[in-house]
C-alpha cells in the first residue's frame, strides 16, 4: 500500500545538499537520481519513505511516497513529522544568512550552499550511538560499522527485492552481548559503552529524549554522566538531536581542520582556540558547523583563505 503526501520546506531549501548531510537517506540509482528514501520506524510499525524534490530552492515542495501495510491517519502524521524532521524543512536560514554576512568566509560558504537546511535525528539515543561508534575513527570506517550496526540489529523491509534498514531499537542491542557487539568491528570498551547506552535508554522513564525540556547546560550534564559520552558526544546531542542552536563539538578533529584551512591558512590550532574562535558565530554555531562540514566533505567552498584578513592568531 502507498500513500503520497506533499512537504513545503521553508525557503531557501537546496534538498540534494540537505539530503547528503543525513547519512540514513540512501540516493537513488541513476535513473532517478533526485530520488532518496529512508525507512521509518513509527513506533514498531516500519514505513518505506521515498523522498523526491519538485519546484525550486526559493520554492521548494517535497513529494513523498510512503510504502507500508495498513497505513491510518496517525501513521501519515508521524512520517510526515519524521520527514521535516531528518531534513530540518521548517527552519528559517535567513537569520543565520543575514549573520554570515560579517564573516566573509562563512558568507563564501553560505553562498555555496544556500539552501542547505541542518539535518537532525531522531532520537538522543541514535545521536549518542552514532557518537559512540565514530568516535576516533576516520568518516570512512564509521560508515562501515554503521552499516553493520543497521544491517545486523536494524529492523528491515524488502521492497521490490531490495532491503532497506531502519535504525537499531535499543531493545535490540540491550539484547545482544558484549561480545556479539564486537563483530561489528567495535572494540570491546566501545562495545560496552553502546550496550550501556541501549540499557540507559531502557531503564529511563520516557528515555534519554526527555532531555528535551532541560536546558543546554543541565543536557550537557546529564549526558556526560553516560559512559563513553564526552564533550564531543554531547554536543552533537545538543545539535543534532535537540536542535538546539549554538552548539560546537570542539575537540573534533575534522571541523579543526576545515576552519585551519580556511581561515589559516592551514595553521595548526588548539582545541581551545577553535573554541574562542567559534564565538564569532554564536548563537549560529550548530549551522556554521553544518556548513563547515559541508564544504570539508565536498571540497567546495574551500578556493577561499582569509588570505590577508586576519582575525585571530593561534598560539
Amino acid at each position: 500500500m502507498s500513500d503520497t503526501l506533499v512537504i513545503r520546506p521553508t525557503p531557501p531549501f537546496d534538498f540534494e545538499s540537505t539530503a547528503e548531510n543525513q547519512p540514513y537517506f540512501k540516493k537513488g540509482e541513476d535513473s532517478s537520481p533526485d530520488l532518496y528514501r529512508r525507512l521509518l520506524d513509527l513506533d514498531g510499525r516500519l514505513v518505506l519513505a521515498s523522498v523526491r524534490f519538485n519546484g525550486a530552492v526559493d520554492e521548494p515542495a517535497l513529494q513523498v511516497s510512503l510504502n507500508g501495510d495498513d497505513l491510518t491517519k496517525s501513521d501519515l502524521t508521524l512520517a510526515e513529522s519524521q520527514i521535516e524532521r531528518l531534513l530540518g524543512t521548517d527552519q528559517d536560514l535567513q537569520p543565520f544568512y543575514d549573520f554570515a554576512k560579517g564573516d566573509p568566509v562563512m558568507a563564501h560558504l553560505v553562498s555555496a550552499f544556500r539552501g542547505m537546511h541542518q539535518s537532525l535525528s531522531l532520537s538522543v539515543f541514535e545521536t549518542i550511538a552514532q557518537a559512540i561508534l565514530g568516535q576516533q575513527l576516520s568518516a570512512s570506517v564509521a560508515r562501515v560499522i554503521r552499516g553493520l550496526l543497521l544491517e545486523t540489529y536494524g529492523p528491515r523491509m524488502e521492497v521490490k527485492g531490495e532491503t532497506h534498514y531502519a535504525f537499531p531499537r535499543p531493545e535490540a542491542i540491550a539484547a545482544a552481548t558484549v561480545e556479539e557487539l564486537r563483530g561489528l568491528k567495535l572494540s570491546r570498551r566501545k562495545a560496552e559503552y553502546l550496550h550501556g547506552l541501549a540499557l540507559a535508554e531502557l531503564g529511563m522513564p520516557g528515555g534519554l529524549d526527555r532531555m528535551q525540556e532541560l536546558s543546554d547546560e543541565e543536557v550537557v550534564r546529564e549526558v556526560t554522566l553516560l559512559r563513553g559520552v564526552g564533550m564531543w558526544s554531547a554536543q552533537w546531542v545538543l545539535s543534532r538531536a535537540l536542535g538546539r542552536p549554538n552548539a560546537f563539538p570542539v575537540g573534533d578533529l575534522a571541523l579543526k581542520r576545515i576552519v585551519s584551512q580556511l581561515y589559516f591558512g592551514g595553521e595548526a590550532m588548539t582545541d581551545t582556540e577553535l573554541g574562542e574562535f567559534s564565538q564569532r558565530w554564536s548563537p549560529f554555531r550548530s549551522l556554521a558547523t553544518s556548513y563547515l562540514f559541508a564544504a570539508l566533505r565536498t571540497g567546495r567552498g574551500q578556493e577561499i583563505t582569509a588570505s590577508g584578513w586576519s582575525v585571530y592568531t593561534p598560539g
